[in-house]
């Protein structure tokens, strides 16, 4: 079982998923234009192991396949998440059992929970080499500079680590971080974000604000900061739950914060309120350049500490695939048993890469009653936070496959009147980088009903859906070698033989 970033690179190498390149590099644009390519083709990790300016190799692409991405949760196809989804619903929204056999399944999961509690290192592998004061030099590190108009170099898969000054809770998450200096970096993050708020509370005691930054970590960890948790729920029990066992931390050098021992790298630091540096332009998840900001969070590093020949773990935004995308779409399978529990009529959801991993989602739904697609679709934006940024849902028929563009498509066409289906919900809060609203942070939704119409939806009578004849459908399966046909793989599709031109 990998439990750090080396073992699951070994994993990878053994099952022919990683290419070392030898080659000397350049972090700056070239390592980025190597692994959009191999992105785009669904192609291996890479490590490249001569990188110009920096002593350190560079792994990316680590997950950029969903099977990569379920090898990290130690499972192997993304039908397991489910399970996993379903013991956090069962944590997200605790109820009495009111059966035995729901006593049992909650006793289990809160067994879980106990085992999932962290330990302490008291020699941790991250802290083998330790940098302070003017020993910090963050231009030693191979960061890329992913896009010819980005500002500068970019840290964007490194755990940030602070901690609410009034409660002491920590939060995990992952943001983009863009160099300044030799010892600077600001970071671009919501304002919904945990971060926010502790630096928030930080200003209103007179005091600055803690940051750990883990890089090179155990992909799991990676994966447990970016699910959304209930606020006062730690990323790392939920990393500890999606491990079976409980994560390794330490205790930072010069901060009182805990990051997790076996990080190749960690970057020790402080914001002071007010101290801000122009952050950006910088390329982001929507495809386009995010705009610079000129009041970006500063963080002043003052400690860095690694392990002996430390690995740098890195990755990139933009229009999808990524490895962001990736990761949305193994979550999209844990978010689905949360998703049925707060809104029971929903039989699965799909947020589809191409909709840039959350602003369009389809939902299947058993129909029962009229209104009930846009009861589903208006329940769905408030369901978890996440989900009040999506842009368009979708509701369709539970015999439809939301994960076949095709099925989804014709029902939109065959199901929808765009007057009578259609509804738009005006000025909701959204996300800044959506250059499409009218408004910065302020735009409308979409809802569609494409589930087949019941009175008094419509007046017409829908007239019945084409099928086979089931007994002929049983015999051609039965014949279906004696045919001469079996040789023939017809559960894999090409969709360029269907019009698509895709590359």
């Amino acid at each position: 079982m990998a439990r750090d970033l080396r073992g699951f690179l070994k994993q990878l190498e053994q099952r022919g998923q990683l290419r070392r390149i030898r080659a000397l590099v350049d972090p700056n644009l070239e390592i980025a234009e190597i692994a959009n390519r191999m992105l785009q083709s669904g192609g291996p990790a890479l490590l490249f192991e001569q990188v110009k300016g920096s002593p350190h190799p560079v792994a990316v692409n680590v997950m950029g396949t969903v099977e990569r991405v379920c090898w990290s949760m130690n499972m192997e196809q993304p039908q397991e998440l489910e399970a996993l989804g379903k013991k956090l619903a069962l944590i997200y929204q605790l109820r009495p059992p009111k059966k035995f056999a729901q006593a049992v399944e909650l006793g289990k999961v809160l067994l879980d929970v106990a085992r999932a509690k962290p330990s302490r290192d008291l020699l941790p592998p991250c802290q083998q080499v330790v940098l302070k004061g003017d020993q910090v030099d963050l231009t030693q590190l191979p960061l890329l500079r992913v896009y010819p108009g980005d500002a500068d170099k970019v840290i964007t898969l490194g755990l940030m680590i602070t901690k609410d000054p009034e409660s002491k809770a920590v939060n995990v998450g992952v943001y983009r971080l863009q160099l300044q200096s030799k010892n600077t970096m600001t970071v671009q993050w919501l304002s919904v974000r945990g971060p926010t708020r502790h630096l928030r509370k930080a200003a209103e005691r007179g005091q600055s604000l803690e940051v750990a930054i883990a890089i090179g970590v155990d992909p799991l960890l990676i994966m447990a900061a970016a699910t959304p948790l209930p606020i006062d729920l730690s990323e790392w029990l939920f990393a500890g739950l999606y491990a079976g066992e409980g994560i390794h931390l330490a205790k930072c050098k010069t901060v009182d914060l805990e990051v997790p021992a076996d990080a190749e790298i960690v970057l020790e630091g402080t914001i002071t309120p007010g101290d801000v540096g122009v952050d950006g332009p910088a390329g982001d998840h929507m495809g386009y350049y995010g705009p610079s900001n000129p009041k970006g969070p500063l963080i002043r590093f003052q400690c860095m500490t690694h392990r002996k020949d430390p690995i740098y773990m890195t990755t990139f935004s933009g229009r999808p695939p990524k490895e962001d995308a990736m990761m949305a779409l193994a979550l999209n399978r844990i978010y689905t048993p949360i998703l049925r529990q707060q809104v029971p009529e929903i039989i699965d959801f799909f947020l589809p890469m191409e909709g840039l991993s959350y602003k369009v989602a389809v939902l299947s739904i058993d129909k029962a009653f009229p209104g009930q697609a846009r009861r589903a679709a208006l329940a769905f934006w408030s369901a978890l936070p996440q989900f009040s940024y999506t842009k368009f849902v979708i509701v369709v028929d539970k015999d439809i496959n939301i994960r076949d563009p095709r099925q989804v498509v014709w029902s939109i066409t065959s199901k929808v009147d765009p007057v009578r289906d259609v509804f738009i919900l005006p000025n909701n809060p959204f996300d800044s980088l959506d250059f499409a609203t009218e408004k910065p942070g302020l735009g409308s939704k979409m809802g569609i009903d494409a589930t087949t119409k019941v009175y008094p939806e419509s007046d017409r009578p829908w007239a019945a859906q084409l099928s086979p004849d089931p007994d002929t459908a049983a015999m051609v399966d039965r014949r279906w070698a004696e045919y001469g046909l079996a040789d023939l793989k017809l559960d894999e599709v090409n969709p360029n033989l269907f019009g698509y031109d895709m590359k």
